[in-house]
C-alpha cells in the first residue's frame, strides 16, 4: 500500500478510535448510575430511548404524533446534559470553581454540563438561573431539568441537575466532590425550593438581547 493511502488509513482508523472511547466513556457512565440507583433497565433510570433493553420498534410505537419536535429536541440534549454531568463524577468542589481541572462550585458545574453537552449558556449563580425556562413542580421532574435548594438561608442558594429516580448530580460544598444524592433525604426533601426546566430558544433570544444591550468596545 502506498504512502498516502497509509496516511489515509491511519486518519480513519484515528478518527474511529477517538468516537468509540467517547461512546464508551457515555456508556460507563450510564451502566455505573444504573447500578447506582439499583435498576436493571437502564431506560427507567434516566427515561431515555438510547439506554433502553428494548427494541427500535417499540420505542417507536410508543412515540405520538403530539411529541413537538422541541420536546424531542430537548429530551436529545438532556441525554447529552445528564451523561456529560455524570463524567465529572469525583472532580472537587472549589468556590467559584468553573473547569474540572479547577473544580467546581454548585453553579459552575451546571453552567460547564450545559454549555459543553449542549452548547447552552446559563447566567452565572444560582439566582439568576432560577430566572430561565419554565417552573416545574416535583411531580413533573424530567432528567435535565434544574432543581434548587435553600441551603445558606437564601431560596436560591443551591442547584443541581436532575437524572431521574428522584435522584439529582451536583457540586455539594466545600472538602467533598461532584456526586449523586437522593432528594427523598431528608436534608433535601425539606431544602427544596423549586425546578426549572430550561427553555433553549429562550436562553438564545436572552443573549442576543445581551449582545445588543451591550456597551460598545472603547
Amino acid at each position: 500500500m502506498s504512502g498516502p493511502n497509509m496516511g489515509r488509513l491511519g486518519k480513519i482508523t484515528a478518527s474511529f478510535y477517538n468516537i468509540l472511547m467517547i461512546n464508551l466513556k457515555k456508556t460507563s457512565c450510564a451502566v455505573a448510575f444504573s447500578l447506582l440507583l439499583g435498576v436493571s433497565n437502564f431506560a427507567f433510570a434516566f427515561d431515555f430511548p438510547f439506554l433502553s433493553s428494548s427494541n427500535d420498534d417499540t420505542n417507536a410505537a410508543s412515540n405520538t404524533a403530539q411529541e413537538t419536535e422541541s420536546n424531542n429536541s430537548w429530551t436529545s440534549n438532556a441525554q447529552e446534559i445528564i451523561l456529560h454531568a455524570l463524567s465529572q463524577t469525583g472532580v472537587k468542589y472549589k468556590y467559584g470553581g468553573i473547569s474540572p481541572d479547577a473544580g467546581f462550585d454548585c453553579s459552575g458545574f451546571v453552567r460547564y454540563v450545559f454549555k459543553e453537552a449542549a452548547n447552552l449558556t446559563l447566567p452565572h449563580g444560582a439566582r439568576a438561573m432560577s430566572q430561565v425556562g419554565q417552573n416545574v413542580t416535583e411531580k413533573e421532574l424530567k432528567p435535565g431539568d434544574l432543581v434548587f435548594f435553600n441551603t445558606m438561608k437564601s431560596v436560591y442558594s443551591h442547584v443541581g441537575i436532575y437524572v431521574g429516580n428522584n435522584r439529582f448530580i451536583h457540586s455539594p460544598s466545600a472538602g467533598s466532590s461532584i456526586s449523586v444524592a437522593d432528594m427523598n433525604d431528608s436534608y433535601w426533601s425539606k431544602r427544596f425550593t423549586g425546578a426549572r426546566r430550561v427553555d433553549a430558544k429562550e436562553l438564545a433570544s436572552t443573549e442576543l438581547v445581551n449582545q445588543l444591550n451591550k456597551p460598545p468596545a472603547k
